[in-house]
């Protein structure tokens, strides 16, 4: 009987064990994991700047892949791949070459498209500002991003690039891209998700992406790509500014960028 009890103890702790290392490596891998609805959980992890994997429904989407397919080894290979802009933070040839694509639709912007006509993907599908496509289990609408303060208007013109809200089992995603507080976004409607950029001189500066976020009001808003010229932007300025004005808005700080010095 002893040897029983003490049999039934340790298969208890080791089960134990096991639960607690499988969710040991899951948090650390994935920051954001919730069902979406109550039915599909849906997982969002921050590789670096503006490059993030999403995962639903057995469904793997890369946001802008750059840093080579070493990045992506502990993920699935994409079904989607989603660029914004065809600059080298968003759009790198060197990783689309490296990663395994025979089975990826990759939706870009005309601009993006053309420079990446030569990547062996399964396909290259077209989406311009204001076009909305279903896809297998969710839908996309690109949106416009472009630059609105004069000495930024070389960055980023109205037209090349996309950002885009995704909407997953009714909830709705934004990823800004490189833009400012354009009307397009400051006019979103029942967002749930926003990843909104902030960093100098190419996109706005905190104070800017916060009146664009008090203006549509999404659920919650993670600050990303805010690596500029001179360092990363205060994106806990840009908490204070938020929740001073509105305390429903969750403001949610990831570290997008593990290896600065």
């Amino acid at each position: 009987m002893k040897i029983k009890s003490i049999f039934l103890a340790l298969t208890v702790l080791t089960l134990f064990s096991c639960k607690y290392e499988r969710k040991k490596t899951t948090d650390k891998k994935m920051p954001i994991a919730e069902n979406v609805k109550g039915q599909t959980e849906l997982e969002i992890t921050p590789i670096s700047h503006a490059t993030t994997v999403l995962e639903f429904d057995k469904t793997v989407i890369y946001l802008d892949p750059i840093g080579g397919a070493e990045v992506f080894a502990s993920f699935e290979d994409p079904h989607y791949i989603l660029i914004t802009d065809i600059h080298g933070d968003h759009m790198n040839l060197k990783t689309l070459n490296a990663l395994a694509l025979e089975n990826t639709i990759i939706i870009a912007p005309e601009a993006v498209a053309k420079k990446i006509s030569t990547v062996k993907a399964k396909k290259i599908v077209v989406m311009n500002n204001g076009e909305k496509k279903p896809f297998s289990n969710f839908d996309i609408e690109a949106i416009p991003m472009y630059n609105l303060r004069e000495e930024a208007l070389k960055f980023h013109r109205k037209g090349r690039g996309n950002g885009y809200v995704l909407t997953v089992d009714e909830k709705r995603i934004y990823f800004s891209g490189d833009t400012e507080d354009i009307p397009e976004m400051r006019n979103l409607k029942n967002i749930d998700k926003a990843f909104v950029c902030m960093n100098l001189p190419y996109t706005m500066p905190v104070e800017n992406a916060a009146s664009g976020v008090l203006a549509f009001k999404p659920n919650q808003v993670y600050p990303y790509h805010y690596r500029g010229t001179e360092g990363l932007s205060d994106i806990s300025k840009f908490k204070e500014l938020v929740n001073n004005e509105n305390k429903e808005i969750e403001v949610v700080q990831l570290d997008w960028y593990p290896n600065r010095k």
